[in-house]
């Protein structure tokens, strides 16, 4: 846990060390002032006032003392939390940055989400309400330790035994909940994210399910995180009378060592000194005891906090793609060919292979397209051309360079993308264009504009290019987004586009805009299109049709069609698609319905 949250703090570590040094202080005056109880009591019960009165003295010094120490550790624990959520959430910022950016799907985005907001705010509240009393607890006991031995041996080694063993158990029972919490911390992210995606989702809800069913998803995610907070609450319920039990257990033994060294004293006759210190002996007992129960209070706190700190730690050891080292050994690619070489890949080591062998070569300035039913692999050779992730066997290429010796700069540098889903920052239209090349003027950005038909939309809005688009691009519609990451792409003019489903969100004439686009680029960049358009495939200068991960045939356009295999019956389906259309125009009669050819 404290390794964790010494990562998260960085070059703040020593507020945090000055917040420990405090805090223990604290537990140790803490314990040396109820120790003070002894002498004073024993003094006053044997009617010596005036060591009573010094002893008062001393009590009143170390309460104050303590008081106004406890306010510095609170202001030190404040500061550590104020640390926490500076440092902690620019560290996991840098973290995300590095980060394979095929890591980030869906249900890890909304575990990153949870843990930046929920789980960065619940750890930066443990110093000052969980750590101090946690640290003065502990400490606190273990100087009343020596205070019972010097009252009596037994009572000592009893306290002292039950410490270690009291940290077994509160271990113990800490494991005992972990799980349970975990996965409370895993739907809770998922429901978050459910309501999130509920609230932008509206119109297709309402348009397919109606007011009654459009909160189905949030009910179910709902639903899951109470069973499983339900569970928490079991299991930590559990976990406190456990922890309990075990606490009022030394007790006992203490109470019990305190009878019979009473006995033994009344047997022996009653000796004033001997029932005073019997009577000192139990008070310390109690304030023994107090701290402990305390510290079993606040074992579920503690137990959450190590959940999300744990979570954190998770995030924190993504490892980012591996990276040339030394300026000498990067290398730079050599010109805009694309080469896979015996690509094997798989997304988990215990997940089945999704490529198995594929070899493609694009020359500079050519034109190659994919093509496959869906899960045949193609996007996931886009993906590995981008390097969101590294081959599991084989090499992807880019200019004769392996994509492992160049850095993710050059990478970024050679290839412009055009996905399948195109988000959009919250900013103007013109912004969101221009992140392709921020230095980018408005002519440059008005000709990408003009290439990829977006020039339509600027005119229509009133604003132009300053148009705001909304989080995500929600006040355009899919075709709109498209076009506009596709002039995003066209502005940032890197030697390799990749396109994934470029047309697939755009009508007719955008279609037609597209492939218009694409075909003025070919020649002039590497294309590897993922399309499903007979008009771009026609474009390709070369074809390779993926199937079950791997390439079943490759080749010309022409020199395909002419084996008349699964290209050529690729193109006789989206023909005989395309061809569909209604026989008749006339009405149907009641007993035969419309044909389709």
């Amino acid at each position: 846990m404290l390794k964790t949250f010494t990562q998260l703090l960085g070059n703040a570590r020593p507020v945090f060390q000055r917040y420990l040094w405090l805090a223990v202080t604290y537990g140790l005056l803490c314990g040396l002032t109820i120790s003070t109880l002894v002498p004073l009591l024993r003094s006053g019960l044997q009617g010596d006032t005036v060591t009573a009165v010094c002893w008062m003295l001393v009590l009143v010094l170390g309460v104050v003392t303590s008081w106004l120490w406890r306010r510095w550790v609170e202001k030190a624990g404040v500061q550590v939390g104020t640390a926490v959520v500076q440092a902690g959430r620019h560290r996991l910022g840098e973290q995300v940055a590095r980060m394979p950016v095929g890591w980030f799907t869906p249900q890890n985005t909304a575990r990153l989400e949870h843990v930046i907001t929920q789980g960065m705010m619940s750890v930066a509240q443990l110093p000052a309400h969980v750590f101090t009393p946690l640290i003065s607890g502990v400490i606190t006991p273990i100087v009343l330790v020596i205070t019972l031995w010097m009252l009596h041996p037994l009572l000592g080694v009893i306290a002292l035994v039950a410490l270690p063993l009291l940290a077994g158990a509160f271990a113990l029972t800490t494991r005992l909940a972990r799980g349970a919490d975990t996965v409370f911390q895993r739907d809770f992210a998922q429901s978050s994210q459910r309501i999130v995606e509920f609230t932008q989702a509206q119109s297709v809800l309402r348009a397919f399910q109606g007011e009654a069913g459009s909160a189905r998803f949030v009910q179910q995610a709902i639903a899951l995180q109470q069973h499983s907070g339900l569970r928490v609450i079991g299991r930590s319920a559990l976990s406190t009378v456990i922890n309990t039990w075990a606490v009022q257990l030394v007790l006992a033994m203490l109470l019990v060592t305190c009878v019979a060294w009473l006995n033994g004293v009344v047997d022996a006759g009653l000796n004033l000194p001997e029932v005073v210190t019997v009577v000192v002996a139990l008070l310390m007992v109690s304030r023994f005891i107090d701290p402990l129960l305390e510290v079993a209070g606040y074992a579920d706190v503690l137990r959450a906090a190590n959940t999300q700190l744990h979570d954190i730690a998770s995030l924190l050891s993504v490892q980012p793609l591996p990276q040339p080292s030394g300026v000498q050994t990067l290398q730079q690619p050599q010109d805009a060919s694309v080469t896979l070489h015996n690509v094997h890949f798989r997304y988990a080591d215990d997940a089945p292979e999704v490529l198995r062998g594929v070899s493609l070569h694009a020359a500079p300035g050519s034109m190659t397209a994919l093509i496959g039913v869906s899960g045949s692999g193609k996007s996931t050779v886009m993906r590995l051309l981008a390097r969101f992730f590294d081959t599991s066997a084989g090499v992807v290429q880019l200019g004769g360079v392996d994509v492992r010796q160049l850095t993710d700069a050059q990478v970024a540098a050679h290839i412009s993308q055009i996905f399948q889903d195109s988000y959009l920052l919250a900013g103007s239209i013109g912004e969101n264009i221009r992140i392709g090349k921020s230095g980018a003027t408005d002519s440059e950005v008005l000709h990408a504009a003009q290439r990829a038909g977006v020039s339509e939309i600027i005119a229509r809005l009133p604003q132009g290019l300053n148009t705001q688009v909304g989080e995500g691009g929600v006040r355009l519609s899919g075709g709109e987004r498209q076009r506009i990451a596709i002039a995003r792409a066209l502005l940032k003019d890197a030697p390799v586009f990749l396109v994934d489903e470029a047309t697939s969100a755009l009508d007719a004439e955008n279609q037609q805009t597209i492939a218009q686009t694409l075909s003025w680029l070919k020649g002039r960049r590497t294309l590897i299109v993922i399309a499903h358009q007979l008009s771009t495939i026609a474009m390709a200068d070369h074809v390779v049709v993926l199937e079950d991960g791997l390439v079943v045939e490759q080749g010309s356009p022409q020199a395909l069609l002419a084996l008349n295999g699964r290209y050529a019956q690729f193109l006789h389906q989206r023909n005989t698609t395309k061809g569909w259309r209604i026989a008749s125009a006339k009405p149907p009669s009641m007993d035969k319905g419309p044909s389709c050819n």
